[in-house]
C-alpha cells in the first residue's frame, strides 16, 4: 500500500501488540519488524529491523498502565523513526493517558495532558490519531494535526444487537450528558442523568436520578471506567429507582484497583468496554460480566484514510 508518502507501515509498542496485529491484519499488511526491549536498569532499547526511509509510519501505543513507561516508549520509538528518515510519523494512541489532568482545577498543579502533547511533538510526531479523549479540547493542546475518533458506532451496534426493550441511556454525571444524549438518540431511547451531591453534613454522596427509569433497561454510558466507583453507585441508584436492568458501557476499561470486585458485586448485568486498553489481569479476563469490543477495524479505516489522504470525517460519528 503506497502513496506519495511511501509505503504504509504499522509498528507496535509493548502496551497493546494484539490491537496492533488486528489493525495490520485489517489493512492486509504485516506488522513492522522492530525490537523493543529493556536494559537491566529499565531504560528503553528500541531498534527498527527494516528499511523505513520515506515510509508512512503509524505507531500503535495506548498510554495505559504502566502509563509513564508507555509514554516514554512511544517517544523513544518516534525519535528512532524520525532519525531513520520516515516521511511521516503518526502516533496512534487509542487511550490517551493523563487526559484527566487537562486544566488547573486547584492551585499549583500541572496540566499534564498538555505536557504529554508537547513530549510527542518534541519527539518528532507529525500527527496523532486518538479515540474518545476525556475532553475534546485536548486536541487544541497539539500544534500538529489530531484525528479524534469515537467508539460510539462500535458500542451502539453492539447495544442494538442486544435488543433491550424500554431503553434509557444514563449519564453518571452532568458532564457526560451530551455524550449520553447522542447515544440515546441513535438507540431510540430516553435520557436520564445522575445528579451527584454531598449530603447536608458532607459525609455521604447522594445520587438523585433525573429522568424516568422505573421498569426500564438502563445503559450507563461513560468514557472511562477506572476504579468503577461512580458506575457502581449509579447502578445502585438506578435499581433503587425501579430500573429493571442495568448495563454499563465505556470506551476505555482502565479497571484499576478494586474495579473488578466492585463490578462483580454490583447490580449490573453486563459491562461493555472496547479494546483501546487490553484486559491485563487474569481477574478482568475471567469476569463474565465484561464484554470487550474491538475498535481495530475503526482504527484501521482511519489509518487507511490518513495514508491515502482521503476524508476521515465519516468515521467521527
Amino acid at each position: 500500500m503506497s502513496t506519495g508518502l511511501g509505503d504504509l507501515k504499522v509498528f507496535s509498542g509493548s502496551a497493546h501488540p494484539q490491537l496492533a496485529r488486528q489493525i495490520a491484519e485489517f489493512l492486509g499488511i504485516p506488522l513492522g519488524q522492530a525490537r523493543l526491549r529493556r536494559f537491566p536498569d529499565s531504560e528503553v532499547s528500541f531498534q527498527i529491523d527494516e528499511n523505513i526511509r520515506g515510509t508512512d509510519v503509524f505507531i500503535v501505543q495506548p498510554t495505559c498502565a504502566d502509563v509513564d513507561r508507555h509514554i516514554m516508549e512511544m517517544c523513544v520509538m518516534i525519535d528512532a523513526f524520525r532519525r531513520s528518515s520516515a516521511s511521516r510519523i503518526t502516533a496512534v494512541i487509542p487511550y490517551y493517558g493523563y487526559a484527566r489532568q487537562d486544566r488547573k482545577d486547584k492551585p499549583r498543579v500541572p496540566i499534564s495532558a498538555k505536557l504529554v502533547a508537547n513530549l510527542l511533538s518534541a519527539a518528532g510526531a507529525n500527527r496523532v490519531l486518538t479515540m474518545d479523549l476525556h475532553k475534546a479540547q485536548i486536541q487544541g493542546f497539539f500544534d500538529i494535526p489530531v484525528d479524534h475518533l469515537f467508539a460510539a458506532p462500535v458500542i451502539i451496534n453492539h447495544c442494538r444487537g442486544l435488543a433491550y426493550p424500554n431503553l434509557t441511556v444514563v449519564s453518571p454525571d452532568a458532564g457526560g450528558a451530551e455524550r449520553a444524549r447522542a447515544y440515546a438518540k441513535r438507540l431510540d431511547g430516553d435520557l436520564a442523568i445522575i445528579d451527584k451531591r454531598r449530603s447536608d453534613d458532607g459525609t455521604a454522596e447522594v445520587m438523585n436520578v433525573v429522568g424516568e427509569v422505573r421498569g426500564r433497561t438502563c445503559i450507563i454510558q461513560d468514557d472511562i471506567i477506572d476504579t468503577a466507583g461512580t458506575i457502581v453507585k449509579a447502578a445502585h441508584a438506578l435499581k433503587a429507582n425501579g430500573a429493571e436492568r442495568v448495563v454499563a458501557c465505556a470506551v476505555h476499561g482502565v479497571l484499576s484497583g478494586p474495579a473488578i470486585e466492585r463490578l462483580e458485586a454490583a447490580p449490573i448485568d453486563q459491562v461493555i468496554v472496547t479494546n483501546t486498553i487490553p484486559l491485563t489481569t487474569e481477574r478482568a479476563r475471567g469476569c463474565t460480566k465484561i464484554k470487550q469490543l474491538s475498535v481495530a477495524r475503526l482504527l484501521g479505516q482511519a489509518i487507511r484514510s490518513i495514508h491515502e489522504e482521503t476524508s476521515v470525517s465519516s468515521l467521527f460519528v
